[in-house]
C-alpha cells in the first residue's frame, strides 16, 4: 500500500449508506448544526489542520463536517479498533474528501503505523478520545510541538491521562478537558453510557435483564447512568467502588454495595466502567458462576484482565457477534462482551446523536477558542470556558423549544452580596 495515500478504510462502495447514518445522526445534533450554519460564514478554522483520533461514528463524522465547514482540513483516526462505522468512514471520504484512517477491527500493527500518518499532516489541533495522539506527540513526535495550538480531551480515561502529565511538568501544549464540562459529563457520560452500554450487552446477548443481579464496577457518572438504566430494566444492582463519597452515595441511591470479592460469587453481569486496569482480575475468576457474562464500558480494554483469564482457558468460541465464550479448564463457561472492549460501540452504535449534540458542540466551540486564544494560554489542562457550557446548554434548550426564567437585578445582587442577613 503506498504509505502517502490519505485514507485507509474498509470499502469506498459503503458511501452511500454511511451518508445515510450521518444525515440521520445530523437530525439530532441541533446544536452542532447551528455552530456549523455559523462556521461556514465565518470561517474560524481557516488554514488550520486539525487531527482527530474519535470513534468513527455517525455522530463524530458531523463534528468533522462542522470542522470542516470552518475551514480546517481534517484528518480523523480510530481511538478504539471496535468502534469504527466502515461506512460512516468511506463516506467522510467518498463524500466530503476528509483523510480517514479506520477500518473496524484494525489490527495493533495498523493501529500504531496510522497514528504517525495522522501526526504526519503535521497539525496545529489535536481531538483525543483517550489521549493517544497527545501521547505518542509529547513521547515520539516532538518535532511537531511548535507547530501545535492545542488540543482538546473527550473523556474520562485520557483526562486522567493528560493530568498526569501536566503534574508531572511534561505537558507541552495547552488542552481543554472536555470531558469535565457539565454539558458533557452530565449527559454524555450519565445518560449516553447508561444507554448504549446496556443496548450493546443486549445486542450481543439478547438475554433479560429483569431479575439479574447486574454488577457494576465504579460509580462514577457513567457507573451511575448504567446502574439506573438496568435498574429500570428490573435489574438486581449491585455496585463495586474504592472511593467511600461514592459508594455512600450509591447506598444512598437505593443500590447494593458489597467488596468485588463478594460480588463476583453472586452477579450474572458484570460491567466495568472505572478507567482503571485489572478491575476483574485472577482472583475474582475462580469465584464466577457458570454462564457470567462480563462486559467493559471502560474506554481501554484493561478493566478486565484478559491475560489472567485466558491462562485458566481451554477453548474460546464465537457463539454471536461480539460474544465470546470462555470454557475455563473447570469446566465454567465465561462469556465476555465485544472482546472487553467499550461494549456500546463495540457491540453497539454507541451514543444516541442526541447527547452526542452537547458533546460535540463543546468540542468545536473550544476548538474555536483555541485558535482564537493562539500564544495567549499556558502549556495546561483548562477546564471548559463557562461561556462556552453555558452557551451549548442554551442552545440546547432552545432546540427543544424549552424557556426558563432569567433572575432579576434585585435577585443578581443578593447572590453577588454578603450584607443581607436573616432579617433582612
Amino acid at each position: 500500500m503506498n504509505e502517502n495515500k490519505s485514507y485507509d478504510i474498509a470499502d469506498l462502495s459503503l458511501a452511500p449508506e454511511g451518508k445515510k447514518k450521518i444525515e440521520w445522526s445530523g437530525r439530532e445534533m441541533p446544536v452542532l448544526k447551528l455552530i456549523r450554519s455559523k462556521f461556514a460564514k465565518t470561517k474560524p478554522l481557516a488554514g488550520i489542520t486539525v487531527a482527530c483520533c474519535l470513534h468513527v461514528t455517525a455522530e463524530t463524522a458531523n463534528l468533522m463536517l462542522t470542522l470542516q465547514a470552518g475551514g480546517a482540513r481534517v484528518i480523523l483516526y480510530n481511538t478504539n479498533p471496535l468502534s469504527t462505522q466502515d461506512d460512516v468512514a468511506a463516506c467522510l471520504v467518498k463524500n466530503y474528501g476528509i483523510s480517514c484512517y479506520a477500518i473496524k477491527s484494525m489490527p495493533r500493527e495498523k493501529y500504531e503505523k496510522y497514528i504517525n500518518s495522522v501526526l504526519n499532516f503535521r497539525p496545529n489541533i489535536t481531538l483525543d478520545d483517550g489521549a493517544d495522539l497527545i501521547a505518542t506527540i509529547h513521547k515520539k513526535r516532538k518535532d511537531l510541538l511548535n507547530n501545535i495550538i492545542g488540543g482538546t480531551e473527550e473523556t474520562t480515561t485520557g483526562v486522567i491521562r493528560i493530568r498526569s502529565l501536566e503534574k508531572r511538568g511534561l505537558l507541552k501544549y495547552p488542552l481543554i478537558a472536555v470531558n469535565d464540562s457539565e454539558t458533557k459529563y452530565l449527559f454524555d457520560n450519565r445518560y449516553g453510557t447508561g444507554q448504549s452500554t446496556i443496548d450493546g450487552i443486549l445486542r450481543a446477548t439478547n438475554i433479560l435483564l429483569a431479575g439479574k443481579k447486574f454488577v457494576i464496577f465504579g460509580y462514577g457518572w457513567c457507573g451511575k447512568g448504567i446502574a439506573k438504566r438496568a435498574s429500570g430494566m428490573g435489574a438486581q444492582v449491585i455496585i463495586c467502588e474504592v472511593d467511600p463519597v461514592k459508594a455512600l452515595e450509591a447506598v444512598m441511591d437505593g443500590f447494593s454495595m458489597m467488596p468485588s470479592t463478594e460480588a463476583v460469587k453472586t452477579g450474572d453481569i458484570f460491567v466495568t466502567v472505572t478507567g482503571d486496569k485489572s478491575v476483574l482480575d485472577k482472583k475474582h475468576f475462580s469465584f464466577l458462576k457458570d454462564g457470567a457474562i462480563l462486559a467493559n464500558s471502560g474506554h481501554f480494554n484493561v478493566e478486565i484482565n484478559l491475560g489472567a483469564l485466558e491462562k485458566i482457558t481451554g477453548k474460546k468460541t464465537r457463539v454471536r457477534p461480539m460474544l465470546d465464550e470462555y470454557l475455563l479448564n473447570d469446566g465454567r463457561k465465561i462469556y465476555l462482551v465485544g472482546e472487553g472492549r467499550l461494549a456500546n460501540l463495540a457491540a453497539a452504535e454507541g451514543h444516541p446523536a442526541a447527547v452526542m449534540d452537547l458533546s460535540f458542540a463543546d468540542q468545536a466551540l473550544c476548538v474555536e477558542y483555541l485558535v482564537r486564544n493562539k500564544g495567549k494560554l499556558a502549556s495546561k489542562v483548562f477546564k471548559v470556558p463557562d461561556a462556552i457550557t453555558d452557551k451549548v446548554a442554551r442552545l440546547k434548550l432552545n432546540s427543544l423549544n424549552i424557556k426558563i426564567d432569567n433572575l432579576t437585578p434585585e435577585q443578581k445582587d443578593y447572590l453577588s452580596g454578603w450584607e443581607e442577613g436573616a432579617f433582612g
